[in-house]
């Protein structure tokens, strides 16, 4: 067990890649604390609604390791119009290739790569949490359709219409409305 985000303990599955064989390993990411503590610890308005797993092939390499894999399941997320609950299933394919930490440093990168007494051991956690927000749609809909919610009075547009009196035309192009055109 390790200190995790704000507080909470997480178990992290780290990798030997001196212990794989040369044609590599599959390993599975089942635990939903892998998920969830960092969801909570981020305060994301994310729920697992079903459990999200990954599944990765790790082949060790002279300066690091690559990583293919898959993750799937189902999250609901705020409607990016509506505000009300979207389920979005995810179901991500990735291949990454994990350089050892003195190579990313080399390169300006980052690797998920930690070294502990000299041994090389993949940060599998957080491989996946980095795929999973990824994977997690910019802006996900309740339905393709969403109708949003009225700017003035915040009634879901979903339900039908409001009761806000409307002429029809945007308050913010107020100043163009004299405008005449030639």
């Amino acid at each position: 067990m390790t200190p995790g985000f704000a507080g909470h303990t997480l178990k992290i599955m780290l990798i030997p890649l001196r212990e794989l064989p040369p044609e590599g390993a599959l390993f599975t990411l089942a635990d939903q604390s892998a998920w969830l503590a960092p969801i909570r610890a981020f305060g994301m308005k994310c729920a697992v609604s079903r459990p999200l797993v990954a599944s990765v092939s790790v082949i060790p390499a002279e300066s690091g390791c690559l990583a293919r894999g898959r993750l799937a399941g189902t999250v609901v997320l705020p409607c990016n119009r509506c505000a009300e609950d979207a389920s979005v299933s995810l179901t991500a394919d990735f291949e990454e290739f994990e350089p050892l930490p003195e190579k990313a440093r080399e390169n300006g990168e980052e690797s998920r790569i930690v070294l502990r007494d000299g041994v090389p051991l993949l940060d599998l956690d957080a491989l996946c949490w980095e795929e999973f927000l990824l994977a997690l749609p910019l802006a996900p809909l309740c339905r393709p359709d969403c109708k949003g919610i009225c700017p003035a009075c915040g009634t879901s547009l979903n339900n039908g219409p409001c009761a806000c009196a409307r002429d029809g035309l945007d308050p913010r192009l107020a100043a163009l409305r004299g405008l005449k055109m030639r």
